[in-house]
């Protein structure tokens, strides 16, 4: 079938006419009977003889007030970049890390194993990141994108206001040991102020700062998972069923009391305020 198709386009190829295209010698355009040329190539000896174009034989190029900034097609280059590095700044300057981390110690307490699968946690944490970044997003938009695409500031002042507002959400949410080691790691004299912290401080200490919050917010929502599982193990002991595993029978008591508790409401609820 393959050959029959390439022999059916080469047999179409070759029984099409030929086409030539070539330049009219009278230089009309259309039915109108008018010649675009209005005067013959080279005849200029004044600037001012050149205003009226010959748009037959000349072509302009016009420089505006925006000499020197991105031209489209590299502004679409630069969107694409952003929306390749995109899914690495929500992981690395957002609330993601820890609201996912949580999710996950949620749902290993409860000893599911896959229920909530992992893709409804990545878009629960996603959704969840976007409610809580909804006010620095705001901010980035408002502060750098809007005055950037009107003209008002240049590329290097849009990326300084953008990341203001991020530096000002991760310092709240950073200890301040962790910017400390950092800052000793890259011999930086640091003054106790967010201004004299560089983007390549901040994001790191950021990071394990959300990390050590996360594992400790996983610690309390083991603990009464934890009790209700001691405590169906020493039933089963008392009772003499030594071979019964604990975990199959403490799982139902436990999404049990998960759901009568309301825990997704008091785990993210509290999630979410730990960042306000």
């Amino acid at each position: 079938m393959v050959i029959i198709c390439l022999l059916v386009t080469v047999g179409i190829l070759c029984i099409q006419r030929g086409m030539v295209a070539k330049a009219s010698s009278d230089m009309l355009t259309g039915e109108t009977g008018i010649s675009t040329v209005i005067e013959p190539p080279g005849t200029a000896t004044e600037p001012d003889e050149e205003n009226p174009v010959n748009t037959a034989n000349v072509a302009s190029i016009t420089f505006n007030e925006g000499n020197g900034e991105i031209n489209g097609a590299l502004r679409i280059f630069l969107t694409l970049t952003l929306i390749a590095i995109a899914p690495m700044i929500i992981i690395m300057m957002t609330s993601f890390t820890r609201v996912l981390i949580v999710l996950h110690f949620t749902r290993a307490a409860l000893n599911t194993q896959t229920a909530p699968p992992n893709q409804i946690l990545i878009g629960l944490a996603l959704i969840l990141t976007f409610f809580i970044m909804e006010p620095t997003i705001n901010r980035v938009y408002d502060e750098a994108i809007v005055p950037f695409e009107e003209g008002e500031i240049n590329q290097e002042q849009a990326l300084e206001k953008g990341m203001a507002p991020l530096r000002e959400f991760m310092y709240p949410q950073t200890q301040l040991k962790d910017v400390q080691l950092f800052m000793d790691i890259a011999q930086i004299d640091w003054n106790g102020q967010l201004e004299s912290i560089p983007n390549s401080v901040l994001v790191p200490s950021f990071m394990i700062s959300e990390l050590r919050t996360a594992f400790w917010i996983g610690f309390m929502i083991y603990i009464p998972f934890i009790v209700v599982d001691m405590v169906v193990a020493s039933t089963l002991m008392s009772m003499g069923m030594m071979m019964l595993p604990p975990t199959t029978i403490s799982m139902p008591f436990k999404i049990l009391l998960f759901v009568l508790a309301d825990g997704w409401a008091l785990v993210i609820g509290n999630l979410v305020k730990t960042f306000y």
